[in-house]
């Protein structure tokens, strides 16, 4: 499917603040099963921003929680450890 430069950016942006792909698909007007399948394919433009705005907003979250760590939030100590082990492992 082709996107505008406009539905990408809204991708982008809903990705980031995680709304589901069905009601993404409702607010820009297209079928929620071509969405799905394009943000899937890698080669699709609709992948790279769907991925853009998660990965965005996972950076912020998880600085936010290494922020909370360093201070001693026992909670945050785990998470960061978490995520210290699911980084090692994607290496």
């Amino acid at each position: 499917m082709m996107y505008t430069e406009e539905q990408l950016q809204q991708i982008e942006y809903f990705a980031g603040i995680y709304l589901k792909v069905s009601d993404m698909a409702v607010i820009l007007e297209i079928k929620a099963e071509d969405l799905r399948q394009d943000i899937h394919d890698e080669s699709s433009p609709a992948y790279v921003a769907y991925h853009k705005g998660k990965a965005t907003s996972m950076v912020q979250l998880h600085a936010q929680e290494m922020t909370l760590a360093k201070v001693g939030s026992p909670l945050a100590l785990e998470n960061a450890r978490k995520n210290l082990m699911d980084m090692e492992d994607d290496e």
